[in-house]
C-alpha cells in the first residue's frame, strides 16, 4: 500500500494516479472529501491498481488515526503532500490572537500533520519503505510563516532518516519550486507573477506535477537504495545549492 497526503490535487494526485497506472494499491487522504473522491474514481479507470480515500484532518490525533486504521499493518511508501500557506489570500493579522492563529495553522498543516502521519504509520513500515516529505523552495526564499515551516520539515526529515534508517527506511524531503496545475496559490496568481517565477529558473518554465511525479517514482523505488537524508530542489535551478 502507497500512501499519499494531499493527494486530492496537484502532485498528489498525480502521483496517485501515476501509480494505479501501473497496478499499485495507493491510499490518499486530505481534508475535502469531494476531490479525493474524485480522484479515487478516476483512478478506477486508470490501470490495475486501486485508490481509496479517507477525508480526515491530518493534523490531528484522531484524524491521523482514521487513515492509520485504513492504511492496515503494511505501508511500502508514504509521500507527505498535504500543507499549505494560509495566509495567501488572508488579509494582514489586526490583532495578535489573529496572527498567533495563522501561525499555529501553518505549522499544525505543513510540520505537525507531517509528523503525526510518520508516527501513525512507521509502524506498518519495514525494509525497503520510502517516506517522502514535501518541503518548498520557500524555506530557502523566507515566505512569511511558510518558509519556517517548510524548513522544520525538511530539518524533520534528516533526523527522521537517522532514526530510521538501522530499520531500512529511506527517508528524503523533495522541495519544489512554482508547480502550475495546483490549487498552491488559491486562485492569486497573476501572469505578472507567474512568469517573474519562470524567469528565475534556468529553463525559463515552470514546473509541472510530472515533474515532481518523475523524482517521487524514482525516491520510492529500489533504484534509491542509498539515498537518504537529503532535500531535493526540483525547482528548475530557482534555487542552487552548492
Amino acid at each position: 500500500m502507497h500512501v499519499i497526503t494531499g493527494g486530492g490535487t496537484g502532485i498528489g494526485r498525480a502521483l496517485a494516479l501515476s501509480l494505479a497506472r501501473d497496478g499499485h494499491d495507493v491510499l490518499i487522504a486530505g481534508r475535502r472529501a469531494a476531490p479525493l473522491e474524485a480522484v479515487a474514481q478516476e483512478g478506477a479507470t486508470a490501470g490495475g491498481g486501486t485508490i481509496t480515500a479517507v477525508a480526515c484532518d491530518l493534523s490531528t490525533p484522531q484524524g491521523v488515526r482514521a487513515l492509520a486504521e485504513r492504511a492496515g499493518t503494511k505501508v511500502d511508501s508514504l509521500v507527505h503532500c498535504a500543507g499549505g500557506n494560509p495566509a495567501i489570500g488572508r488579509p494582514a493579522s489586526a490583532t495578535l490572537e489573529e496572527e498567533a492563529a495563522l501561525l499555529e495553522e501553518t505549522l499544525a498543516g505543513n510540520l505537525v500533520s507531517a509528523a503525526l502521519t510518520v508516527t501513525a504509520l512507521q509502524g506498518a513500515m519495514g525494509e525497503g519503505s520510502a517516506i517522502v516529505l514535501l518541503g518548498s523552495i520557500a524555506a530557502e526564499h523566507g515566505v512569511g510563516y511558510y518558509g519556517p515551516a517548510k524548513a522544520a520539515v525538511a530539518s524533520y526529515a534528516v533526523g527522521l532518516s537517522a532514526a530510521l534508517g538501522p530499520r531500512g527506511i529511506r527517508v528524503t524531503c523533495l522541495s519544489p519550486g512554482y508547480i502550475s496545475g495546483t490549487e498552491f496559490f488559491a486562485g492569486t496568481m497573476t501572469e505578472e507573477r507567474a512568469e517573474a517565477l519562470r524567469s528565475q529558473t534556468a529553463f525559463g518554465r515552470t514546473g509541472e506535477p510530472e515533474d515532481a511525479v518523475d523524482v517521487l517514482r524514482f525516491l520510492l523505488s529500489e533504484r534509491s537504495r542509498h539515498l537518504t537524508g537529503q532535500n531535493i530542489h526540483l525547482d528548475g535551478g530557482a534555487f542552487t545549492t552548492r
